[in-house]
């Protein structure tokens, strides 16, 4: 859709509209005066401040010496705002308005409370005349916020320096940029073959982890925002480490650049198996040792042989222009996750500027009978709440069985879900009939009923899901049938896994009742998992631990035949898994086999918030699944089983 979009652009509109224009500060400069703020907008992978300092260097604002308060130099003044920081930065503006010099004020989305200030100055102080240096400039950096000063934004002169987009475009940048194009920088090591072959290494990697976020949660759970200043210490310290040891101290260096410079920014625990496993391709013996050394499988992608500066640019620019998902270390399939995910974000900005249509639709109903009629068949689909006093004497609290707890516990929480979706569907009917007022919520649940989306009332109670409003109920209405018929015919021989509101308790379940049969601690204990040959059914319980169902593995599929992980057919996206035994067990007497640590999501997305376990909300368990090929390889493609899909 994207590329379809670009080119009926480039029919009616002209190639310029497509193509970003260089970046030029002498321009934006030039459009400013002293009472126009220059503002940066941060974009991820960008980071001004490098072009910034090498364009007042040119206009004799960069002093060789700090100054007495070492604040920077004496002509230009940074300072990254957050707690704390705003008066500060007031003396420094107040101060430079009389001295004609320059002020960064860094990341101002982080000062929220501080920005009215900024706004005052911005409007009263620095508008002066009288008392502001003509040769004054106030440069502020910030991320998109809802709370940055819309006056200030209007008035300022406003700038954005994408990342290139590619990975070519992004080897050549790092190439072209300080300190790697500075000649002496590049000839200063002691050991020029180790060192340049290292560094086209570390430049790829560079690269391929800012590239892999246009693959979405398949290329990273959380986008991390890795930029130039990660690369410009990772160098240096390669250079320094190469002059200073006979031999490259690859442990030191993978655990310097993973771990501390880029692995800072990682906070999910796969992401950051994830960022070791792809810098290992690159930081190794045989990327020094083997000029046939190739960093994928196509054999289009090496460390070239120790050459000139200008022939790493002829290389660089000799690769493809679109890379084959297999650089990254995925399957050609993320290819089209890539293109689901950008035509679902381009449609998702498209709804949120269409105004509600209030018109008749083709089939003669106004907007308001479609969501009545909607409301009207939701209603008729969702049943009662449940009897808790009933299953309470059905399935009463019993030391030896965890999981009467556990689907109290669910029912509850489903009871809350069905109240709140019910009485919204019936206010809702009501304030299109004028008996109640509107209010914004229920405006809300309108809006988004009328563009097929979850309203925000409902996911505020509702477990994780991405599914769209037909879709999501349907699913609800599933997993209420799942605990009906587990209420009336006792618990299943199959657990559908998928339909637990809260996934954990049911697994912490399983593993207590194991520690109280067999009077073993509980933290001692894991689970092994077997797959079974069964797609949906068994014909009875394991004597202990439970057997699921439900799971979609992501990145890959299961192979039948050799029961291990194998690579996913062309253009099928998801497999479903077959049952799967948990085995409760004492993790100390687990023996080890050839399997790949499988993450275990609630939705496609991967991503969730930081719960106080120090786990994603999102995130469920690990599960160890069978392969003949290295842990590594899985680790690349991004492999994992999701609860549920998004359609």
């Amino acid at each position: 859709m994207i590329p379809a979009v670009q080119s009926f652009i480039v029919d009616h509109m002209g190639q310029p509209y497509i193509e970003p224009p260089t970046f030029d500060l002498s321009l934006s400069y030039n459009d400013s005066t002293f009472f126009t703020p220059l503002i940066f907008v941060l974009s991820p992978g960008a980071d001004p401040m490098a072009g910034l300092y090498k364009f007042a260097e040119e206009k004799g604002m960069m002093a060789t010496k700090t100054d007495s308060e070492g604040m920077g130099s004496k002509k230009l003044q940074t300072i990254s705002l957050g707690q704390g920081q705003g008066p500060i930065a007031e003396k420094m503006i107040k101060k430079a308005i009389e001295e004609g010099t320059w002020v960064v004020l860094q990341n101002c989305h982080l000062a929220a409370s501080w920005l009215g200030e900024l706004q005052r100055i911005c409007e009263t102080v620095i508008t002066d005349p009288v008392s502001t240096n003509p040769a004054f400039r106030l440069w502020l950096t910030s991320y998109p916020s809802p709370d940055f000063p819309v006056s200030v934004l209007q008035n300022g002169v406003k700038m954005t320096n994408e990342p290139p987009k590619g990975l070519r475009a992004n080897l050549l940048r790092s190439y072209l940029n300080d300190p790697i194009s500075d000649p002496q920088f590049f000839t200063s090591c002691n050991k020029p073959k180790v060192f340049e072959k290292l560094l086209f290494g570390l430049c790829f990697f560079h690269a391929l982890i800012q590239e892999r976020r246009k693959f979405g949660p398949l290329g990273w759970n959380i986008p991390y925002e890795f930029n130039e200043s990660d690369l410009r210490i990772s160098v240096r310290q390669l250079v320094m480490f190469i002059n200073d040891y006979a031999d490259p101290p690859l442990a030191a260096l993978i655990y310097l650049t993973g771990e501390c410079n880029y692995g800072g920014r990682v906070t999910d625990d796969r992401d950051r198996r994830l960022i070791l496993s792809i810098l290992k391709i690159f930081y190794c013996d045989e990327t020094i040792t083997h000029d046939q050394y190739k960093f994928s499988e196509s054999g289009q992608y090496y460390a070239p042989e120790k050459g000139s500066y200008d022939s790493y640019l002829e290389y660089i620019r000799s690769l493809p222009l679109m890379p084959h998902p297999e650089v990254f270390g995925l399957h050609e399939n993320a290819d089209i996750s890539k293109d689901q995910q950008e035509t679902q974000q381009l449609f998702d900005g498209i709804l949120l500027t269409l105004p509600r249509q209030d018109q008749t639709s083709g089939g003669g109903k106004t907007s308001q009978q479609i969501i009545e009629d909607l409301a009207s068949d939701i209603l008729s689909k969702i049943p009662p709440d449940f009897n808790l006093d009933e299953v309470k004497s059905k399935y009463p609290v019993r030391y030896e069985e965890s999981i009467n707890t556990v689907l109290l516990q669910e029912l509850i929480r489903f009871n809350r879900l069905t109240s709140v979706v019910r009485q919204s569907l019936i206010d809702i009917q009501k304030a299109i009939k004028g008996l109640v007022v509107m209010s914004s919520e229920l405006e809300d649940v309108f809006d988004s009923m009328m563009v097929g989306k979850v309203p925000a009332m409902w996911a505020a109670k509702s477990y994780p899901s991405l599914k769209p409003l037909g879709s999501y109920v349907t699913d609800l209405i599933m997993r209420l049938q799942f605990f009906k018929e587990w209420i009336f015919s006792g618990p299943p021989c199959v657990f559908w896994i998928s339909g637990f509101y809260f996934t954990q308790s049911f697994l912490t379940g399983i593993t207590q009742n194991y520690a109280r049969r067999y009077k073993v601690p509980i933290d001692h204990l894991g689970f092994e998992f077997e797959v079974t040959n069964q797609e949906s059914s068994m014909k009875g319980k394991p004597t202990n631990g439970a057997y699921i169902k439900g799971l979609f593995i992501e990145g890959a599929r299961w192979c039948r035949q050799n029961k291990v992980i194998a690579e996913s057919h062309p253009k099928a996206l998801y497999d479903s898994m077959p049952v799967i035994w948990l085995k409760p067990g004492e993790k100390s007497k687990f023996v080890e086999t050839n399997t790949y640590t499988c993450p275990v999501y609630k939705t496609s997305a991967r991503r969730g918030t930081l719960s106080t376990t120090g786990h994603s909300t999102n995130w469920v368990m690990n599960t160890q699944l069978p392969v003949d090929q290295p842990e590594g390889h899985w680790i690349n493609r991004g492999v994992a089983l999701l609860c549920q899909l998004d359609d």
